[in-house]
């Protein structure tokens, strides 16, 4: 593959950063992850790094390319969520570990990703988004409904509040997993916490992403730096990784 990938995080006016990024490639097969140890939980960092090692561990194990990518991340995120559940065993639930997550792998000239709670991917195509995940989240479930409008999202008393994710209570979350994507040349895959979406524009993301001048490192630069600015001085942890598809070799 053709790929120019990076990743960034930033603590930005938090003490601690409960973020964590990874991107692998190996044989043909690109895996992204970021994760984001949901504020207000115990041990938060704790759940977003064992999230990324298991999915890295998976990774690192299954036979690429994948033979089956949506099997993989629906077994891998299951394998993080059990394993932050046994993290928070013996903690009153409302304390428990818990984290929100996006994946995505990138093989056979196209990309699968998943999600769970409101950590994104975004899918990018010549300046504008071409698709998005839908978060997991209050919000989203009054925009589907009708009571607000998407213009209404960002600015949403409630846009932080959280239906969904990895750790805290038993059952498997809902976790959404996407069939095959065909990439076409200059497209970009950018996955982040909500660090960033809640400071910068979809069309920002948009337009620096698909700007082929430009590589993957400057680009998440660019956004993480504009968002931590933007939410200051109550700047979340802000984190991404991405990549721009540039064909096969």
């Amino acid at each position: 593959m053709n790929v120019d990938t990076a990743s960034l995080s930033l603590v930005g006016d938090r003490k601690e950063n409960q973020d964590r990024v990874g991107a692998l490639q190996s044989n043909g097969s690109l895996l992204l992850v970021v994760v984001d140890g949901m504020g207000g939980h115990s041990q938060g960092a704790d759940a977003a790094q064992l999230t990324v090692d298991t999915l890295r561990d998976c990774f690192a194990t299954a036979r690429k390319p994948l033979l089956d990518p949506q099997g993989f991340l629906t077994m891998a995120l299951s394998i993080a969520h059990d394993a932050i559940v046994a993290l928070g065993d013996g903690v009153p639930l409302d304390q428990r570990p818990r984290a929100t997550c996006a994946a995505c792998v990138v093989q056979d000239h196209g990309a699968y990703w998943a999600h769970v709670g409101d950590s994104r991917v975004y899918h990018l195509r010549n300046g504008t988004v071409f698709e998005r995940t839908r978060d997991h989240s209050h919000v989203e479930l009054l925009l589907r409904e009708g009571v607000i409008e998407e213009h209404q999202l960002s600015s949403h008393p409630m846009r932080n509040l959280v239906e969904c994710c990895l750790g805290g209570d038993s059952p498997l979350p809902d976790v959404c997993v996407t069939a095959h994507r065909k990439l076409l040349p200059g497209d970009a895959l950018i996955l982040c916490t909500d660090g960033l979406w809640s400071g910068v524009t979809d069309a920002q993301i948009a337009a620096l992403a698909c700007d082929s001048a430009t590589a993957m490192a400057a680009v998440l630069e660019a956004l993480v730096g504009t968002a931590v600015k933007k939410n200051a001085p109550h700047s979340d942890n802000t984190s991404a990784c991405g990549t721009r598809w540039t064909g096969m070799a």
